[in-house]
């Protein structure tokens, strides 16, 4: 038996990529997968192959950050399948631009479709375990732009690190409901990150792809540890971020105080303060400048 044998999960943005393959890792590991997806013909494609290999499966086509669109997807976990177990938040979107030359509508695009394409499904879903007394599994999407940083980003690494603060948020408002919240910042070649790759890190993929070897970027590699997260076998984990990609888990730990000056017991007198930051940043052992947090990641991240 799978992990997720009987039971119902909603994967968002599951036509492609790192979505399709946890729809597909979630269907393998036994469960019914209700597969959300803006482009409908990419999503009836993967319900149709969770079902050619034996599966149950539901296309739910839509913008996932309307409230219909996520209220649609529990009514068809439990109306098809008879409940939900997990829900999955995948769905979103690259327009990545400098500060000065973003537009409105490539910041705000990149806010909607993460920021309320998670909350919209997640409400939904959290309001019928609730109602039905049931305990559930949310597994969002965070990413290293978010939690690290990452130049050409802002709008993106905004929307990320909310999703981060979001899942924790959710965990502690679900824990009494016996419903889990945690993130994943994966790492992968998409159609939405390939371009993100340098050229000759795609050569050297290439070269080892040709010899054969384990393809570290391959986004299939994300979504067993996803199927893990949405089931129940991870009930006693919640409020976690976790970094996934090739053979590798992580776990990130959340900010943290590192370092402390006072002010000897009244208000900071502003004109002191210059005299005191450097030991603030000596404490912490950090540099004041701007840092590539990135360049201190374990792994080459696309993000």
């Amino acid at each position: 038996m799978g992990l997720l044998e009987d039971k119902v999960v909603v994967v968002t943005g599951a036509g492609r990529g790192i979505g399709r393959g946890e729809a597909l890792e979630c269907a393998r590991q036994g469960a019914a997968v209700v597969v959300a997806e803006f482009d409908a013909e990419a999503g009836e494609e993967v319900a149709a192959e969770i079902k050619e290999a034996g599966g149950q499966a539901a296309a739910v086509p839509g913008d996932v950050a309307d409230s219909d669109v996520a209220d649609a997807l529990v009514t068809t976990a439990v109306e098809q399948f008879g409940a939900l177990d997990a829900v999955v938040n995948n769905a979103g979107i690259l327009r990545d631009r400098t500060l000065v030359k973003m537009s409105d509508a490539e910041w705000d695009d990149v806010i909607r479709v993460h920021l309320r394409g998670h909350f919209a499904p997640t409400r939904a879903a959290c309001r019928y375990w609730r109602e039905s007394q049931r305990p559930g599994h949310l597994v969002h999407t965070a990413s290293t732009s978010g939690i690290l940083g990452n130049f050409g980003q802002s709008n993106y690494g905004a929307a990320k690190a909310g999703i981060a603060a979001f899942s924790t948020i959710v965990a502690m408002e679900m824990a009494r409901y016996q419903v889990t919240s945690n993130a994943i910042a994966p790492s992968a070649l998409t159609r939405m990150t390939e371009a993100l790759l340098p050229p000759d890190v795609r050569e050297d993929r290439r070269e080892s792809l040709e010899r054969g070897e384990f393809d570290f970027f391959d986004p299939e590699n994300v979504a067993p540890f996803v199927a893990y997260l949405a089931s129940d076998q991870s009930s006693h984990i919640s409020g976690k971020v976790f970094g996934v990609q090739g053979d590798s888990v992580e776990l990130y730990q959340p900010f943290t105080s590192v370092a402390e000056i006072r002010g000897d017991g009244h208000r900071w007198d502003a004109e002191a303060i210059p005299d005191r930051m450097a030991e603030l940043f000596e404490q912490a052992g950090m540099d004041p400048a701007p840092e590539n947090m990135m360049a201190r990641s374990r792994h080459k991240i696309i993000s």
